[in-house]
This record gives structure tokens, sequence and C-alpha cells, in this order.
């Protein structure tokens, strides 16, 4: 099979009918073998109802329904795992994505050898408390991964199957997709940039929570990819320049009280400084941060993840 597209959905009845008509026209007249994969987020209208409708009349459609709302990453990772075709697109349900884009698409993949593709929404159609947000965590998402892309939450995007399948999707780390692939080892991602169409049908389901959430994923997984399997790195490293400072620090006080008894002064007690007990407290954390380190090494050594790897080819 040559394309698999894959659409997570949320209460879309009005635009699944016309998103489905305009997909086939596209695979028709390119002559590409495909299947499409709906995935029905747990909607609350007749989005499922419509595509069984749907599947009755395209062969080629698939429906996965969701007992409730689960959210965008855990639909496309129900979809990733079905998937059959050589080359996966992913795309919104509410016609902002354009079928259209999908033979250049398929194209850059098969022919250009890339891993991924990422759709880039030069010209947007979405009101400024989209679009500055989306600007900010697009230039923080660059910086933080190296991905040099500039719409890393664009929903169409194309990958050889084989990436899809080696990336686990969860919380809101659909959006950073690019970059869960980096770093299983695809490293020949671009982007195109598709055309951006206004919403319909309907209304946005996406509020002012999803920048807060996205930025916080951003920074798990920032934190995984680089101390994931090897945690003591990073607690065992900070912990130890915390004690060592806290250490220098007490040293430092105890030497300027001997000092001075020397001199045959009354120096005030180590007690009464309030720099003993900063040093002391920075001593103390120092050493918690090193036990979490130890830990969750220990942790990490037993998991059956420990030693996970993917070989490209054999002879």
């Amino acid at each position: 099979m040559d394309i698999s597209v894959v659409v997570p959905l949320y209460n879309e009845e009005e635009s699944l009918p016309e998103l489905l008509a305009w997909i086939d026209r596209v695979m028709q007249a390119n002559s590409f073998s495909y299947e499409v994969v709906l995935v029905d987020d747990g909607s609350n209208d007749t989005s499922w109802t419509v595509i069984e409708d749907l599947q009755t009349k395209y062969s080629s459609v698939k429906g996965i329904k969701f007992r409730r709302n689960y959210g965008k990453s855990a639909a496309l990772f129900s979809g990733f795992e079905i998937v059959k075709g050589d080359v996966v697109i992913t795309m919104d349900a509410d016609l902002q994505d354009s079928p259209d884009e999908i033979p250049e698409l398929y194209r850059m993949i098969k022919e250009e050898d890339f891993d991924l593709v990422s759709g880039w929404k030069q010209k947007r159609y979405d009101p400024i408390s989209k679009t500055i947000p989306s600007k900010f965590f697009n230039r923080t998402a660059r910086a933080m991964s190296g991905i040099k892309l500039h719409d890393f939450n664009c929903g169409l995007k194309a990958y050889k199957k084989k990436v899809v399948k080696s990336v686990e999707v969860y919380g809101e780390m659909h959006r950073y997709i690019p970059i869960l692939a980096k770093e299983a080892g695809f490293v020949k991602i671009t982007e195109k940039v598709v055309q951006h169409q206004e919403r319909k049908y309907g209304v946005t389901k996406f509020g002012l929570s999803r920048f807060i959430n996205g930025f916080l994923d951003l920074l798990s997984i920032s934190f995984i990819s680089k101390f994931g399997k090897k945690p003591m790195h990073f607690f065992g490293l900070l912990g130890t320049l915390m004690f060592l400072v806290g250490f220098f620090a007490s040293a430092w006080i105890g030497a300027q009280k001997l000092y001075s008894m020397s001199l045959g002064e009354i120096a005030p007690r180590v007690t009464n400084s309030p720099y003993f007990f900063i040093a002391l407290t920075t001593m103390i954390i120092g050493t918690q941060l090193f036990l979490t380190g130890f830990i969750a090494e220990l942790v990490s050594r037993s998991s059956s993840e420990r030693n996970t790897y993917q070989i490209e080819k054999e002879i």
C-alpha cells in the first residue's frame, strides 16, 4: 500500500464527508493505493455514525472510536499502530489541511528519502491569540532541539512507516513528534510550505491551556531525551556541585572563627551567622539530589527498556 492517512478528530461530523471525498479525489487522480484511518477521540456528536456511513461508501476507510476524549496524541498513536502504508500522512479533520499537498509530501518521502516532512503554514488564518504563542513555542522548540522547523505543531506531516512505528506519542507530545523521531535516530527531517485553509465548520478544540502544557512537555521531552537513560549525570552532578559549595562555605565560616580566636578576639558563634544555615541547607539539598540520581539510576538500570535499540540493516 502506498499511503496511510491518519486523521484524529473530535466533533467533526460536518467536515468528514467533504474531507473524505477530497482525499479520495486526490488519491484516484494520482493512482495511489491508500487507506484512511479515522480516530474518533470521544466525540459527543454524530461523528462516529458519519464514519460508519463513510466506511460503506469508501472501502479504504478504517475507524477507531475512543470511549472518552484522550487527546490528539493518543489518537495518533492508536492510528500509527494499525497503518500499513509505506508513507504515513497525518492531517486534521477540520479541512484546514489540504489533501492536495499529499502527492508532493509522498514524493519527498519516496524520492528524496526524507524520514519526516513537516508542513509549514507560512500564511495562517488563525487569530492572533494562537499565532503569537505558536511563534514563541516554535522558536523555543528549535533552540532546544536543534531541528530547523518553523511549525512543529502543524497537523499535516508525512512519515516513513518505520518512523511512526518507532516513536511513542503520549500526553501532548504530538506537536513534538519531530523531536521524538530525531531521538529515535531519524535525522532526515525537513519541512514544506503548505496551504492553510480557514475553518469551515465548527470551532477550534484547543484553548490557552495547550500552550502551557506544550511548554511543559517540551521541557519534559528535552530532559528525558538527554538524561532518561543516565539520570545520575544530571542529579549527581548538580548534587555534587551544591554539596561542595555548601561544604566550602561552611569551612570558610569555621576558618574565620578559628582565625579570630587565634588573635584572642571574642568571635561570635558560628550558629549566629545566617550564612552557616544557608551553607548547611545547600549541603543537605546537594546530598538529596545525589541520592535522587542514585535511586533513579537503579530504577533506570532495572527497566526492561534499558538497552532497547533498532537495527537499520543486517547482513
